[in-house]
């Protein structure tokens, strides 16, 4: 009989482990981090390196991760308010954007010696565009600052009508949508002219602060806190298309273009999968992560999306790195 109820209790606890995992995801990997109670924010990929850049905002680093090992391997202190990150795989070498001493400073990718640093005034997200060579940075109140990242030579300080928050390039129409806040907006910028050639209003939610793209779809997502949901734009037009409630305070959105697919993680909690079905995007999956936990990256090439777990009492902070189910 004890026999009887141990099975039973068994397949049980099998039962609910499986309805607890992820049904478009699957966990294939767990790296325990370090660093205070709090957050971290943005990510970057050493795609050939395996190694992933992570801005421990928080505890005041910028740690790398090796992604063979399995583990930390470095914690570049120092870096206060660390948010935006970038990596140069050609030059090897690593951008962070820190808020409160307002630089941007450049690393050596081997030796991980400060290179460089360009004063940026509350420096946020960082994208490095190979094709021109050039490092992007938002900053200060309505900035957008562009510099070459071999020299460090500032080629543009573009105006925009808001507060930065993050920004992506579609390289085939030469092009760059940037989320402004106060009032919501998408600027869209020339990347030959670096003008802002463009202004999309939105109107279905507000405090819009992660930003992808279907490049090939020629769609715009938006992540907004103030109704939480992503709102759907029209990449040509600016025009609204759809609005889809998620979970708050959303902080980081990825497109996998293979699946139709969005990521969207939420420091409310939890990460939302949204699929589109019949030309329309629902929510199919939230599942549990950690309070704070509102930062992501995908990886397409790789086929992998990295989230990281903040400290959670006594639980230490980890990433996750999940490979997507078909």
């Amino acid at each position: 009989m004890s026999r009887l109820l141990s099975l039973g209790l068994l397949a049980g606890l099998a039962a609910t482990a499986q309805a607890d995992d992820p049904k478009t995801l699957k966990l294939a990997q767990t790296v325990a981090l370090e660093g205070k109670a709090g957050r971290f924010d943005h990510l970057a990929l050493d795609a050939k390196g395996e190694r992933l850049f992570v801005a421990n905002l928080s505890n005041d680093s910028l740690d790398i991760v090796d992604l063979k090992a399995g583990k930390l391997v470095k914690q570049i202190v120092g870096q206060k308010k660390a948010q935006g990150v970038a990596f140069a795989p050609a030059l090897n070498r690593i951008y962070q954007g820190n808020g409160t001493d307002g630089v941007c400073n450049v690393f050596d990718g081997k030796t991980f010696e400060k290179l460089h640093s360009l004063k940026l005034p509350d420096a946020d997200n960082v994208r490095y565009h190979a094709r021109s060579g050039l490092v992007y940075v938002g900053h200060g109140e309505k900035s957008l600052t562009a510099f070459d990242a071999k020299t460090y030579e500032v080629k543009a300080t573009i105006p925009l009508p808001g507060a930065p928050e993050s920004f992506q390039i579609d390289d085939g129409r030469k092009r760059m949508y940037v989320n402004c806040l106060k009032p919501a907006t998408v600027a869209v910028i020339n990347l030959d002219t670096h003008e802002v050639v463009a202004k999309y209003p939105l109107t279905l939610a507000d405090a819009n602060f992660p930003l992808t793209l279907d490049t090939k779809g020629q769609r715009v997502f938006v992540g907004c806190r103030k109704k939480p949901m992503v709102v759907v734009l029209d990449a040509a037009t600016g025009k609204e298309l759809a609005g889809v409630e998620i979970p708050g305070d959303i902080d980081d959105l990825f497109f996998d273009a293979k699946r139709g697919r969005l990521y969207a993680a939420c420091g409310e909690g939890a990460l939302a999968v949204l699929e589109e079905k019949d030309g329309a995007f629902t929510v199919v999956e939230k599942f549990t992560t950690a309070k704070l936990a509102r930062t992501c990256l995908f990886d397409p090439d790789g086929d992998r999306l990295f989230v990281v777990l903040p400290r959670n009492g006594d639980l230490a902070p980890e990433l996750r790195i999940y490979t997507p189910k078909p």
